[in-house]
């Protein structure tokens, strides 16, 4: 297959993508992903000019630029407005819950390009009314690309048409014209939320408690299990102890029991005390 590739890509390329990718964003990549990394990264490769692995290696290693689109290019962002629909309905339970003790602070800390965390802001309206003027949501995610575009709130209408026609026409906005097949969200949705590119490894968070419910769905999967593990004993301090953490469908917590336990499919409480009360 290699004589068939634009570009040479040795194993030891591999290895050291691998090394990298892990070091600086704590992404674990199988030995089976190779085909992956080369057809994406290949694409880099074309878009700076560069002619081999070897130059694109040595680019990034000096370049934290481009270490920055190399991290966009190897991350997933598979997303819909809603997706798993039972934790909205569980996230607008606790939210009338939580609300009776003040405001409400919620973390999309994976929000890839946004549907996730526009949707805690729809559930937080829907269950709140205008109390929902309350609820803070940070909406962070790894790939800086995928920020910007959730930064601007447009989406093309047949990704949010599944929302149904009453929620787009209360919570978003036509285009018209060359805008056309697009839609906005709403500034009253929009002001719930504030954006910004984040590295779940990286030493210190902009992140306070007490959480009200993290949102961290779909990405542990990209994490090996100690890495999972110093994640959620950061995560398991800053949540309220009435607080919910929502993890993603193929994700499992189980070999942290003694952080978190169960509260439901994918839905996990902390154990303990974790952050005090309000």
């Amino acid at each position: 297959m290699s004589s068939q590739r634009e570009f040479e890509f040795r194993p030891r390329d591999f290895a050291r993508i691998r090394e990298l990718i892990h070091t600086h964003a704590g992404i674990s990549l199988g030995e089976g992903k190779s085909e992956m990394v080369y057809s994406r990264v290949a694409r880099r490769l074309r878009a700076t000019g560069l002619g081999s692995f070897t130059e694109y290696l040595a680019l990034i290693e000096r370049d934290a630029g481009e270490f920055e689109e190399l991290v966009n290019a190897l991350t997933t962002n598979l997303t819909a407005f809603f997706r798993e629909a039972h934790h909205f309905a569980t996230l607008g339970s606790l939210l009338q819950q939580q609300i009776a003790r003040g405001p409400v602070t919620l973390w999309s800390a994976a929000c890839s390009t946004g549907e996730e965390a526009y949707s805690m802001a729809i559930t937080a309206i829907e269950a709140l009314g205008d109390q929902a003027t309350q609820v803070s949501i940070l909406a962070s995610d790894l790939d800086t690309r995928a920020v910007r575009v959730a930064e601007l709130g447009v989406y093309p209408l047949e990704r949010a048409s599944a929302l149904g026609e009453d929620r787009l026409k209360r919570f978003f906005l036509k285009g018209t014209g060359a805008r056309a097949g697009q839609v906005r969200v709403r500034p009253e949705v929009r002001q719930l939320l504030r954006f910004r590119p984040m590295n779940l490894i990286a030493p210190d968070w902009p992140v306070r408690g007490p959480l009200d419910a993290i949102f961290c769905r779909n990405a542990m999967i990209y994490f090996d299990k100690p890495t999972q593990r110093r994640i959620l004993e950061r995560f398991h301090p800053l949540l309220h102890p009435k607080g919910l953490l929502f993890a993603g469908h193929s994700e499992s917590f189980g070999h942290c029991a003694d952080l978190f336990q169960a509260r439901g499919n994918t839905v996990y409480a902390p154990v303990g005390a974790g952050a005090s009360e309000r």
